[in-house]
């Protein structure tokens, strides 16, 4: 009887312990698992917020794409429309000018035209680019172009002595041609109005000894004459001058 007794007991305290045990088993367990399941809690927060910050710097890529892309457009829109201009003003320089060895030849009525104002650039040795200086200079003659009546615009100028007679002719054009198509395509100058005499024909307007009078030399002038003759019929309707026939305004392409 004693024995069954001391077994029931023993019995009891193994359940007990092994109640206390499981008890104890799932307390550590929490214990251990709840910083694990904050920190991936964590993470899940974190990753989330990640991709919020990706997608958002995906849209702001995505629209300065497109922003760069619509300037670039614009930008080739704009480059092909200088393209255009500066063609057009080079077809002016090169083919649509007047020329001729003296104005008289071409202009009727010339002694009725007053020079209202006049513009000279010079050029280094050898070049024929216009300088922004240059430019400058054109941008203040030309500012005049609104306040003359039936104006035309008479191109005269040369090289210096140094080199071969032919080059120097074809370099004093290029010079001629680099100040009529600034002006024509900056302001739409028409080509009727330029008049391109003697270029390159020994215009020398200083000695060819010294520095100072070849830079002297190497030059374009340009100078504005405008219609006086109130009763003239280009004058009320502000036409250029009657334009001559391709014989008499044809260069006469002389040495230099």
């Amino acid at each position: 009887m004693i024995m069954k007794r001391m077994g029931f007991i023993g019995m009891a305290a193994a359940l007990a312990a092994l109640g206390v045990t499981g008890c104890a088993t799932k307390k550590y367990v929490h214990n251990q698992t709840a910083p694990i399941i904050q920190h991936a809690g964590k993470l899940n927060n974190e990753t989330a917020e990640n991709a919020r910050r990706i997608h958002d710097v995906d849209q702001r890529a995505q629209a300065g794409i497109q922003k760069a892309q619509g300037a670039a457009d614009t930008a080739d829109q704009n480059a092909q429309t200088a393209s255009q201009q500066a063609t057009t003003a080079q077809t002016t320089a090169k083919d649509a000018v007047n020329r001729a060895d003296s104005l008289d030849t071409l202009v009727k009525g010339l002694d009725n035209y007053k020079q209202m104002a006049d513009v000279s650039v010079h050029f280094a040795f050898n070049k024929a680019v216009l300088t922004a200086e240059d430019k400058e200079h054109l941008d203040n003659f030309a500012a005049q172009f609104g306040t003359a009546n039936n104006y035309i615009l008479e191109v005269t100028g040369g090289t210096d002595s140094t080199g071969p007679a032919q080059y120097n002719y074809d370099l004093s054009q290029r010079r001629a041609q680099a100040v009529v198509q600034y002006l024509a395509s900056k302001y739409n100058v028409p080509a009727r109005r330029f008049y391109l005499i003697g270029i390159g024909k020994d215009q020398y307007v200083a000695s060819n000894k010294t520095a100072q009078g070849r830079h002297e030399n190497r030059r374009v002038k340009v100078q504005m004459l405008s219609n006086m003759s109130t009763g003239s019929t280009n004058a009320s309707t502000g036409s250029a001058p009657t334009e001559p026939s391709a014989q008499t305004a044809q260069t006469n392409r002389g040495p230099e």
